[in-house]
């Protein structure tokens, strides 16, 4: 009679619950021993065919003032998903890590510490000492941000690291500053900008945030007029009064006629002016104009060639204009003014309760004061003659506008935006993009290549030779040296083979928030200086909110911090969190129950995996039909996992895998095999152990890519592999 096989027992770690915090700090040294995030090392091992196809990413810079905050996460995990998945496809993976200078917050932030420690501006220290300075704080912040962002798993390529402000990606941004400025698209000239009276600088489109306030609103009467503001102390130069040439209300004044009216500081002649920008819906239908404190207006000033006159200076003091008012600053001067035009029955009325949004330096915090200023800019609507393309429709040597370009990459399908609804708000913000002020007045940033003697002026990637040549003081804006990141990243503007092999590159990963300020720039930089989309599909992720649909924030408290949800549940139950139930471009509600839960998940899969390691060895035996049933819904299941990855839903695969494991595998298969296994029939046995091994090899795989700790710490225990990690193991395929 044959003797009764004995069943194998699972490895000692088994033995013990699943512990997160031990095991991910020694799955990071494997991984890192290894080196397998190198497409490098994987060809050199083999593992990857020199001639597979490629796919790339590069992480979208997290800025080294800051730490890991969910949206970080959220991005990281997507990204790691997509890396892991094609890398387990056979292809030649690249991530790119790197990290931004954020140069408005990092030297505000650093001057307001110097101010705090030692009451000094950096005026009074100069600009050397503060870039040193400057210096020494990045360096560590780098470091954290760094380490942070190993913690999430992400098999980013460390040795192609990039900063904004290192020296590739130096000579990147001056190289891309003189060719742009020798095809005419970059430009110094007076136009209005953001300013902020805190910060003594011009902000970015891309930095401001708009907070929601409530002030009166004033309704004055303007002649014959009503018109209607929340700022009052901007009036003093309005001698202009719009009205839309349709609007019937108004008809019997004429574009170009005076009028003579009484006004804050006595009387003056107002011209009617006749545009399209007045809004009939609005009010009375009518406006005055600040030509030289809003965009709007300058727009209207500029079309209809009108007098600009300033009202307001760079630390928000009225100028001499103002007449008995100037000198003043605008907060304090506002309720003046008001009372000086009710003394002078010149208000109709006084709303209380409007709530308006308020446009604000989100590096800084100050109120934005629009002003003329001279600044560097790139002309979105100037024409030039395409230097090299392969983008579709746009031929070599034809001509075009960086307006038009970034239209046609969307519109040929070279560039490809899901969730597709984006493709709309991407296509109206390209028909209002306005000229990019990209100079700024701090001294943390790419200097910009310019230089000035008497009424000279010279741009160069180099200083100009002789006597008398001074440099703009100015700094470009962070979004500039952004701009190029897909490529200069890569090398650019060397020919490397980095370049050559992985741009463009496949998929752009960010927020849906900063569609416009960066991905669209993105496509306008790289379109220009390398003839090519900087990517072929951009993913939008939602905002992470908290469990009742805020926003988080520090003054709701209600942050959740990802490092903390790492220390108690593990980053496997983190990523899981932020990725089931996250539809793309959709905002998502996270609690730390949620985070709780999917620890519960990883511990199923630890505890599912030493039942089965258990009861079999991982020997091959022929499978029964009912076994090779359960084989075959394993494969489909690989099968819909990498349909929905395909086609950026993440949040299905993942779905998809967790139900498979918990709900099928671990409820209705283990369960039947259990008696199965108690069996006689060594032939029924050898069956059930075999596909019972061959299915947890098949869902470790297609779990690997979201909870990569917990599968790679099983895979290391498995008595049977075809690889020493899983990272690089085949992904499952019929």
């Amino acid at each position: 009679m044959e003797q009764e096989r004995e069943p194998s027992k699972a490895p000692a770690p088994f033995l013990s619950p699943y512990n997160p915090l031990e095991t991910e700090q020694k799955i990071l040294q494997l991984w890192e021993s290894a080196d397998y995030a190198n497409p490098d090392t994987m060809v050199a091992k083999g593992l990857t065919k020199t001639d597979a196809e490629t796919y790339s990413i590069v992480l979208p810079p997290p800025n080294v003032t800051g730490t890991l905050h969910m949206g970080h996460a959220a991005m990281l995990a997507i990204e790691d998903i997509l890396i892991r998945y094609n890398r387990m496809l056979g292809k030649r993976t690249l991530w790119v890590p790197g990290t931004d200078s954020a140069a408005i917050a990092t030297q505000a932030k650093v001057e307001d510490e110097m101010y705090k420690k030692e009451k000094k501006t950096r005026h009074d220290i100069g600009r050397d000492e503060l870039l040193k300075r400057i210096e020494v704080f990045t360096e560590e912040s780098k470091a954290t941000i760094i380490n942070q962002v190993k913690k999430m798993g992400s098999s980013l390529d460390w040795s192609r690291y990039a900063y904004t402000m290192d020296e590739t990606r130096y000579k990147a941004v001056m190289e891309a500053f003189v060719r742009m400025y020798e095809a005419g698209l970059i430009y110094r000239g007076r136009r209005i900008v953001n300013w902020d009276p805190k910060l003594q600088t011009t902000v970015s489109d891309d930095e401001i945030e708009y907070k929601e306030q409530k002030d009166p609103f004033y309704y004055f009467k303007y002649g014959p007029f009503v018109i209607g503001t929340v700022r009052p102390e901007t009036k003093f130069g309005d001698k202009y009064v719009v009205m839309h040439p349709d609007d019937a209300r108004y008809a019997e004044f004429a574009h170009g006629q005076q009028i003579d009216l009484e006004w804050i500081n006595g009387p003056i002649t107002a011209t009617v002016i006749k545009d399209e920008a007045a809004d009939m819906e609005t009010g009375s239908g009518v406006m005055t104009i600040t030509p030289s404190h809003s965009g709007i207006d300058f727009e209207i000033a500029s079309r209809h060639g009108l007098d600009i006159e300033q009202v307001i200076d760079e630390r928000g003091i009225l100028l001499p204009i103002a007449g008995e008012f100037a000198g003043q600053h605008i907060k304090k001067a506002r309720p003046m003014i008001v009372e000086k035009l009710k003394a002078k029955g010149l208000i109709e009325k006084i709303d209380e309760n409007y709530v308006h949004n308020v446009s604000t330096n989100s590096r800084g915090g100050g109120v934005i004061e629009p002003q003329i200023k001279l600044q560097w800019f790139i002309g979105v609507d100037k024409e030039f003659s395409i230097p090299h393309s392969e983008m579709t429709g746009i031929a070599t040597g034809s001509k075009t506008t960086l307006k038009k370009m970034m239209r046609q990459a969307v519109e040929s399908g070279d560039v490809k935006i899901a969730p597709e609804r984006f493709e709309r708000v991407y296509y109206h913000w390209t028909e209002i993009l306005r000229d990019w002020c990209i100079s700024r007045q701090i001294w943390f940033g790419h200097r910009i290549p310019a230089w000035y003697r008497d009424d000279e002026t010279y741009v160069g990637t180099q200083a100009p030779e002789g006597e008398g040549w001074v440099q703009d003081p100015d700094v470009l804006d962070t979004w500039f040296s952004s701009g190029l990141w897909t490529f200069s990243t890569l090398g650019w503007p060397e020919k490397t083979d980095d370049l050559k092999t992985y741009h463009p590159t496949s998929v752009l990963e960010t927020g849906y928030d900063i569609l416009f300020f960066w991905v669209a720039r993105m496509v306008l930089m790289s379109g220009f200086l390398t003839g090519q989309v900087p990517f072929k599909d951009v993913y939008l992720h939602g905002l992470v909110r908290d469990g009742q649909g805020r926003k988080m924030s520090k003054s709701l408290g209600n942050i959740i911090d990802p490092l903390d949800m790492i220390s108690k549940y593990g980053a496997d139950a983190t990523r899981l969190s932020l990725i089931i139930g996250a539809q793309p471009g959709n905002d998502l509600k996270l609690d730390e129950n949620r985070v709780r839960g999917y620890k519960n998940f990883a511990n199923k899969v630890w505890n599912i995996t030493r039942f089965v390691l258990e009861n079999t060895d991982g020997t091959e035996a022929s499978l029964n039909a009912a076994d090779e049933k359960l084989l075959a819904e394993a494969m489909e299941l690989a099968a819909a996992v990498s349909d929905n990855i395909g086609k950026f839903r993440l949040d299905l695969a993942a779905d998809l895998v967790y139900h498979y494991v918990w709900h099928r595998f671990a409820d209705e298969i283990i369960e039947e095999s259990k008696t199965v296994l108690k069996g006689t029939d060594e032939a029924s046995l050898a069956s059930r152990r075999s596909v019972l091994y061959r299915i947890l090899n098949i869902f470790l795989r297609l779990l690997h890519p979201f909870m990569p700790f917990v599968t790679e710490a099983i895979w290391q225990e498995l008595p049977v592999k075809d690889t020493d990690q899983l990272m690089v193991a085949k992904w499952p395929r019929a």
